[in-house]
């Protein structure tokens, strides 16, 4: 099996991960754990992970001139966008989750051509108009169904967004990192990072877990969480990452809404209605026009 075939296949794992994720984590929180307590929980939990792994594998240094391209990475990824989603996720909705993060290749398209003076055609800036707009409509008006356990849509949408522009900027910034370094060497540094970053905000709510009496339910989310949301699916982007172009990690994105909501349907975790499809369909045509005929390859490879 050929590393593009390898690529695309983590790349793909990922997706699945991520697309099942806004139902299991969504379950948990936050009769059980804060969606901030979860993130601290997350982060130590991959770094612990990733450090274990590096035992086995060569070791590599980080140069000097890389340094702060890795801490804002890390600070993107592994702080904000984690923060956000998590956040976002607890107020809203899994569906409406999985229809924001759809907008990746959007964002990425937006940075570079703000960033790298990548040209704008019509058809892209209708691509980004209908794109926003279908986020937009979900932010304003997607909580017209009756869901449990989502306090807050509008908020929690606008969070997922704020979430949504920072993964994509992740992938733009690490994109080059992975090809100077192996995946654990770049997860390792970031995931303690981000430890760093986000304890201030996370511990409070962590420290408020009553571990002895979590049911299984709980556990095996958590456990689920860690091992497949962070540890393996970080893992699988930087694999991906380093035979793939940034715009074809983001553009497996389009799949998540659709894992999400027949995971969240079949499980009872939500409602489709015509808020969701319509804004779903914005979004897809949105995405559909961007990623027509891009030339972002050359760019971020």
């Amino acid at each position: 099996m050929n590393n593009r075939v390898l690529a695309l296949l983590a790349a793909f794992s990922a997706t699945t991960i991520y697309g099942m994720n806004h139902t299991i984590a969504k379950v948990v929180m936050p009769h059980y754990i804060g969606a901030f307590g979860f993130i601290m929980l997350r982060v130590v939990g991959a770094a612990v992970l990733f450090w274990t792994v590096s035992l086995f594998t060569p070791k590599e240094i980080i140069e000097r001139k890389d340094y702060f391209r890795i801490i804002f990475g890390a600070l993107l990824g592994m702080c904000i966008n984690m923060l956000m989603f998590f956040k976002g996720l607890q107020l809203s909705t899994p569906i409406n989750s999985g229809v924001i993060v759809t907008l990746t290749p959007i964002i990425i398209l937006i940075l570079s051509a703000f960033f790298l003076k990548e040209k704008l055609t019509s058809m892209k800036f209708l691509g980004i108009t209908l794109g926003f707009s279908g986020a937009l409509l979900l932010i304003l008006y997607g909580n017209t169904s009756q869901v449990v356990n989502a306090p807050n849509v509008t908020l929690g949408n606008s969070m997922m967004l704020i979430n949504s522009i920072c993964f994509g900027s992740y992938l733009v910034i690490v994109k080059p990192l992975t090809k100077k370094y192996s995946t654990v060497t770049l997860m390792k540094w970031m995931f303690l990072l981000g430890i760093f970053m986000t304890f201030p905000i996370t511990y409070s709510e962590f420290s408020e877990v009553s571990w002895n009496t979590l049911p299984f339910e709980a556990l095996w989310r958590m456990a689920f969480v860690i091992v497949g949301t962070t540890f393996l699916t970080y893992m699988f982007n930087v694999y991906a990452l380093k035979t793939l172009p940034a715009t074809t990690i983001g553009a497996f994105t389009y799949l998540q809404p659709l894992i999400t909501i027949l995971y969240a349907v079949i499980t009872g975790n939500d409602i489709l209605d015509g808020v969701k499809i319509s804004a779903c369909l914005l979004v897809f045509l949105g995405v559909y026009l961007v990623s027509k005929k891009a030339k972002l390859k050359s760019v971020i490879q």
